[in-house]
């Protein structure tokens, strides 16, 4: 791979569905990478978001499993009410930690202990969303060298966290959701 990039973690919240029902089904079946995704949810019930997204995609698509090891072409989703932490040797694990910026799952709880755990070797992304949780993690990707995407803000459903985390990261690559697909399955995998 061009960019030695071993782990992507995704942020979204209002407009998330929307967004990730474009990117995930256009990932081949043997993508070589996992993905690690946050979006904000109903705290008291259980998500819908890992069975509507799998009917369209050919990577398996999971709730993340406390302690569970990171598989490449494997999408796990943080699940209701837990936030989702990568550990140093690579696996994750569900906290009931306090929310922060009024979220559980916290984008930038994600972000910050990925950052830790693969530095450089990381991507991250934030999407559509009506807050700012994500800028500081992907600041801190930024700061460890792993690379940063943001969702054009004129392209997302909601421009707050995309504008958000622009405002936070000195050199990030913006770009459209098609742009993002294209990144994906071709500059970073070949």
């Amino acid at each position: 791979m061009s960019h030695n990039i071993e782990a992507i973690v995704i942020g979204a919240s209002a407009g998330a569905f929307t967004a990730l029902k474009v990117i995930l089904p256009q990932l081949p079946a043997n993508y070589p990478l996992p993905i690690v995704i946050v979006v904000h949810l109903v705290r008291d019930q259980p998500s819908m978001l890992t069975e509507l997204l799998q009917r369209d995609c050919r990577l398996s698509i999971k709730e993340a499993q406390d302690k569970e090891s990171l598989a490449p072409g494997v999408v796990y989703f943080a699940p209701p009410d837990y936030h989702l932490l990568i550990e140093n040797n690579k696996s994750l694990s569900l906290s009931s930690d306090e929310p922060v910026l009024y979220s559980r799952p916290s984008i930038d709880v994600l972000f910050e202990t990925a950052a830790d755990s693969f530095r450089e070797k990381l991507l991250g992304i934030v999407l559509t969303g009506a807050n700012s949780d994500g800028a500081k993690g992907l600041k801190r990707v930024e700061q460890l060298g792993g690379m940063v995407i943001v969702q054009d803000p004129h392209d997302a459903d909601v421009n707050i966290m995309p504008l958000s985390a622009i405002n936070a990261c000195q050199n990030p690559r913006i770009l459209n959701l098609n742009s993002i697909i294209d990144f994906l399955t071709g500059e970073l995998i070949s």
